[in-house]
């Protein structure tokens, strides 16, 4: 028998892997080497909000440089600009509803969900941490650190990004909805006050535009840096929000 096969199974001895498994594949698998993370409703508010974030983009683009509709069909004939601010208003509901459910998850759910709606500025260590990412990231560092949750820059960004910008996009979204909905609406009774404060509606129009920009940048860094992360780092990134379980590529504490 050579050093790397494993003996045969014994009676009353537990059941090793098969196949060409070493001694050395076995403590491995004995070891912890995942970590459960994101709770369901962590991770469905996470691609409902990417579906709903995705077709905000695309038909609040449409909304600020419309179709020619002439070319469609006549006028009397076809819906589209309706079709297309009907989209917007219904991912911005969804978009508004999931929000409001992730922050009540962030209370409810366990110590990762809420790392989305703060940033630890008063911890020294995690400072430090902010600079090695920043390192890793720029190709300076070889290594990066484990992380269960997000790494600290990732944290900076979303939470800039995800919760700060998800919230004014909400309000001056729901501002501009009022518009149309009228005074004494709900919309206008929830953010019609923005109008007010802005001056005047097409200040928000620009603020709102100009935030979906921000959104846009925000989510092709994301959708970068997740994979740069699953193939590079020490612990998984896609998958993780799709199983809820982080994956590490070795057993070193840091």
């Amino acid at each position: 028998m050579s050093e790397t096969s494993l003996p045969t199974r014994k009676p009353g001895r537990p059941a090793r892997l098969t196949g060409d498994a070493t001694f050395d594949d076995v403590d491995t698998v004995r070891r912890q080497t995942s970590v459960f993370v994101y709770e369901w409703p962590v991770r469905l508010w996470h691609w409902v909000n990417a579906l709903a974030i995705t077709i905000l983009v695309i038909s609040g683009w449409f909304i600020a440089s419309p179709p020619p509709s002439m070319q469609i069909a006549e006028a009397t004939h076809q819906f589209v600009f309706g079709y297309i601010r009907f989209g917007h208003f219904a991912a911005g509901m969804i978009l508004t509803v999931g929000f409001f459910g992730r922050i009540y998850w962030a209370m409810v759910g366990n110590h990762h969900a809420r790392q989305l709606f703060y940033v630890p500025v008063w911890k020294a260590r995690w400072w430090k941490e902010v600079v090695i990412e920043m390192k890793w990231y720029l190709f300076l560092e070889k290594e990066p650190k484990k992380y269960v949750g997000h790494n600290p820059l990732a944290q900076i960004a979303m939470f800039f990004f995800m919760t700060l910008g998800t919230t004014f996009m909400i309000v001056t979204g729901w501002a501009l909805y009022s518009e149309g909905a009228g005074r004494g609406s709900f919309a206008d009774g929830v953010a019609g006050w923005v109008l007010t404060l802005v001056g005047n509606s097409q200040t928000v129009h620009s603020l709102h535009h100009f935030g979906m920009w921000f959104i846009v940048i925000f989510m092709i860094v994301h959708i970068y840096a997740a994979i740069r992360e699953d193939i590079m780092s020490r612990q998984s990134m896609v998958s993780t929000m799709i199983s809820g379980t982080r994956s590490f590529k070795d057993d070193r504490p840091e």
